[in-house]
């Protein structure tokens, strides 16, 4: 049954991505697939954590960014292609999830992206691990790593790719990442930092969010490499639009509120998971 969804599902994504210069909704998608549109947004938001709607927009504005810093289209030309009738309604969306207007990211030059294309593995071979599965890594995972990191890049914003892969190094010398397989498939890595007793980093593969692979990594911290720490990590504050369910996960996971930050001008908030004996 896995194996039939994650064609079908794929089967969308595909679809999406040659349709990046149209308007698109679930109605046009499951047409084109010959497929129940209640059913494909069932088992496309369980595979890929976000709904056929959202990925889609996601999709589009991440061309329409590469479209303002590569080529010289005029901005509502861009809006157009991008699925918008009007470039009012383009600036409003694009600023609400790039926290900048069209223009001004023009003018910045520096496209980084929302969603990258989401490719999907077939059957998951194990839906029962633990933490006990969870290993440091090695220098020989960073290229599986990476590829994690593109496909979940939803989670982080503005994130350069070569100056994290340098500081990724440093953090597997230190044993200061995790990582987690389901045989030769990365599932989920975390970099985090003993002194501050903060996650740096952490990233599920889409199709294993959905089954409690983060509080693995938690409790991983928490029983075992941390223990007795207040654990503390950064995500987006309420109601940033480019929030893909980071935020309702940590709190979830017993994780609170702090301060209101700025990281790499982005705007974030600190949470805080305190220690099980203390709370």
């Amino acid at each position: 049954m896995q194996g039939r969804a994650v064609r079908v599902v794929s089967q969308a994504i595909r679809y999406i991505e040659e349709h990046l210069h149209e308007k698109m909704d679930l109605d046009m998608v499951a047409s084109a697939l010959h497929y129940s549109k209640y059913h494909l947004h069932r088992i496309f938001t369980k595979t890929v954590g976000l709904t056929v709607h959202d990925y889609a927009k996601r999709r589009q504005l991440t061309e329409a960014a590469k479209l303002l810093v590569f080529s010289e289209k005029p901005i509502i030309e861009i809006a157009i292609m991008s699925g918008y009738e009007s470039q009012q309604a383009f600036t409003d969306i694009f600023k609400a999830m790039y926290k900048t207007s069209p223009a001004q990211f023009r003018e910045m030059e520096n496209f980084y992206p929302l969603q990258l294309e989401i490719k999907l593995e077939g059957e998951l071979v194990k839906t029962d691990l633990t933490k006990e599965d969870i290993k440091f890594a090695t220098p020989a995972d960073v290229e599986d790593w990476m590829e994690l990191v593109s496909l979940t890049i939803d989670g982080y914003p503005r994130l350069d790719k070569e100056s994290y892969t340098a500081n990724l190094h440093q953090y597997i010398a230190d044993k200061r990442a995790l990582i987690l397989r389901d045989v030769c498939l990365t599932v989920g890595v975390m970099g985090f930092s003993k002194g501050k007793g903060s996650i740096d980093f952490l990233a599920v593969h889409p199709q294993y969010r959905h089954l409690g692979i983060t509080k693995l990594f938690v409790d991983k911290l928490a029983d075992e490499l941390l223990c007795g720490k207040e654990i503390t990590l950064t995500t987006y504050r309420v109601g940033d639009k480019a929030d893909t369910g980071y935020r309702e996960e940590y709190l979830r996971l017993g994780f609170a509120e702090r301060e209101l930050l700025v990281e790499y001008g982005y705007p974030t908030q600190r949470f805080v998971l305190l220690p099980k004996n203390k709370k």
